[in-house]
């Protein structure tokens, strides 16, 4: 689920969690995620972050009873923390690791590349061990042709010299996943769900300038709400991509067991990539 601050109640509540409808297999380990919205430690002192903490590994403790395990072994919490939430956040995770439900569990946290780079002002979170979130790394809603999604040279900027360094275990999350960027007039105007492969391939719907990642809309299309003249940027990681990723990560990161997670697990997605292709990328680690 996702955790936000609710003004009407003026309290943290969940937002979409999830839904088990059957029983997951008994071979599946799983790893509650819970994603945090950073804003919500700018609106609760400490006392309301304890209460926070207790109800959500309440919630967990059932969710998981839900999908028909009886354990787990590690909870993460997703949250872009900033200099100025660190101390709420970081006190929230000691309340975490305190109750009694989550004793012989070890917690997570994800990691972006800017807490890696300016750890000084970021800190070290209490915790076992962190995931470097290694995508979403580009300027989105700037205009150009630049892929958002990954970017050698971000990740030059951000890690090359910090990475090593960086205090805590860590595992690694890895994107495969593909999206269109719409922008009208040169302004971002969001992603659309609407557009996928099929539709970007369409030659009477859209018509690629070039070799470019840009594509010009050539008719008006309702369903999507989107207008002739409006322009995609069709955003998408190639196994090249993954790749180099991965020889990238490797140079900095010392070898040990750790998680990878490629985002996201789709039918669709994951015919870009051959098994080989992802075990290559899974060899560097």
């Amino acid at each position: 689920m996702d955790v936000d601050f609710n003004p009407d109640l003026q309290l943290p509540v969940p937002i979409s969690p999830i839904k088990f409808s059957d029983p997951l297999p008994k071979q599946v380990n799983i790893v509650p995620v819970i994603f945090i919205v950073n804003n919500v430690f700018n609106k609760i002192d400490t006392m309301q972050t304890k209460v926070m903490a207790d109800r959500i590994v309440k919630f967990v403790e059932a969710k998981v009873k839900q999908a028909g395990k009886q354990n787990y072994h590690e909870l993460q919490i997703d949250c872009d923390w900033t200099k100025g939430t660190r101390n709420r956040y970081f006190k929230f995770l000691e309340q975490l690791k305190a109750n009694p439900l989550l004793k012989g569990k070890s917690i997570s946290v994800t990691l972006r590349l800017h807490q890696v780079k300016n750890l000084v002002s970021s800190g070290v979170p209490p915790v076992e061990k962190a995931i470097l979130m290694c995508y979403n790394m580009g300027n989105l809603r700037k205009y150009g042709e630049q892929n958002s999604i990954l970017d050698q040279h971000e990740m030059d900027l951000y890690l090359k010299d910090f990475l090593e360094h960086y205090p805590l275990p860590l595992d690694v999350a890895l994107p495969i996943f593909e999206w269109a960027v719409v922008f009208r007039n040169g302004q971002y105007a969001g992603i659309s769900k609407r557009i996928g492969k099929m539709q970007i391939e369409d030659k009477k719907l859209f018509k690629q300038r070039g070799n470019s990642i840009l594509y010009d809309l050539q008719a008006d299309y309702p369903q999507a709400g989107l207008k002739r003249g409006n322009v995609i940027r069709w955003e998408r990681i190639s196994p090249e991509d993954l790749l180099a990723t991965s020889k990238f990560l490797s140079r900095y990161l010392s070898p040990r067991d750790r998680n990878l997670v490629f985002y996201h697990l789709d039918t669709d997605l994951l015919k870009h990539f051959t098994n080989e292709n992802l075990q290559k990328v899974i060899a560097n680690f």
